[in-house]
C-alpha cells in the first residue's frame, strides 16, 4: 500500500492543488488521483483560518465520501466545526469565524449541500486510522502506544487535542506534553495539530502540521517511501504561531 498522508490544509485549498500535484497526482474532474494508484490520507483540519474552507471540504468529501479514493480523520477544528452545524454553541473564534463567515456567503442551496457533505464526512470518519499493509497508524494530534485499539473518550480528546495537561502559557495557548518522546513502537504514527517549521520525527512519530495557513508550508509524508514532499504556503507568515521544542 502507498499512501501519501497530508498534514494540517485549514483551507488552504490552492496550497492542497499545489501539492497534490508536487506529489504526482493529476487532476480528474472534481478529484485528484495518482496513475500508481497512491490513497492520500487528510490528517485533519482541514478548515479554519484559511481563505478557502468550502472548496477544501467539497474536494475532500468527493475523495473520501464520494469516490472513496481517500481517507480522512477528523481534527480538534474539524469537531468544533460538526458542532457548529449541529446548531449547537460554540465560540467562533480561533478560526472557525472563517469557516463560518464563507459558508453565510453561500446560498441557501449550496449551504445546505456543504453542511450534509461535512456532517457525512465527519460522521463517518474514525477517530484514528490504522494501516498494517502501510505499517502506520494516522492520527490528528498523535496517539499514546497504550491507546491504539481504543476508542473512548480519553482517546477521543487525545487524538483531537493531543497530550494536554490542562494548564495554560502565558499566551492562553495550552499547554502540552511531549507524548513522542515515549513512543516506542513499531507502526509510524503520523499527525498534525502543532505547527513546526519542519516535519518533526521523534522516534517513529513524524509531524507534518508545517503550518502552512500561517505562511510557511503544507507538507505531506509519503510511505514506504518514509519521506515529505513540502509546497510553500501562499500566506502570512506568523513566526509566533510555530511551537519550538527544547
Amino acid at each position: 500500500m502507498k499512501v501519501d498522508i497530508i498534514g494540517d490544509v485549514h483551507g488552504c485549498y490552492d496550497e492542497l492543488c499545489n501539492l497534490f500535484m508536487e506529489l504526482g497526482y493529476h487532476r480528474q474532474g472534481e478529484v485528484f488521483v495518482h496513475q500508481d494508484g497512491r490513497i492520500p490520507i487528510f490528517v485533519g483540519d482541514i478548515t479554519d483560518r484559511g481563505p478557502a474552507s468550502i472548496q477544501t471540504i467539497q474536494l475532500v468529501y468527493e475523495m473520501v465520501v464520494n469516490q472513496k479514493i481517500a481517507k480522512y480523520v477528523p481534527g480538534n477544528h474539524c469537531n468544533k466545526l460538526y458542532r457548529f452545524f449541529l446548531g449547537n454553541k460554540v465560540q467562533q473564534k480561533h478560526g472557525l469565524e472563517t469557516t463560518v463567515a464563507e459558508y453565510k456567503a453561500l446560498d441557501k442551496q449550496l449551504q445546505e449541500s456543504v453542511r450534509n457533505q461535512f456532517m457525512n464526512l465527519y460522521e463517518n470518519a474514525d477517530l484514528y486510522i490504522t494501516l498494517p499493509d502501510a505499517n502506520v497508524i494516522v492520527a490528528h494530534a498523535g496517539i499514546k502506544e497504550s491507546y491504539i485499539g481504543r476508542s473512548d473518550k480519553k482517546v477521543e480528546t487525545f487524538v483531537l487535542y493531543g497530550d494536554i495537561t490542562g494548564k495554560f502559557d502565558e499566551n492562553g495557548k495550552p499547554i502540552r506534553r511531549d507524548w513522542a518522546q515515549h513512543y516506542n513502537g513499531d507502526h509510524w504514527i503520523v499527525y498534525g495539530h502543532t505547527p513546526v517549521k519542519s516535519p518533526r520525527i521523534i522516534n517513529k512519530t513524524i509531524n507534518i502540521d508545517t503550518g502552512c495557513v500561517f505562511g510557511n508550508a503544507l507538507t505531506a509524508f509519503r510511505l514506504p517511501e518514509e519521506s515529505t514532499v513540502s509546497v510553500p504556503s501562499t500566506q502570512p507568515y506568523l513566526e509566533e504561531k510555530f511551537r519550538s521544542f527544547s
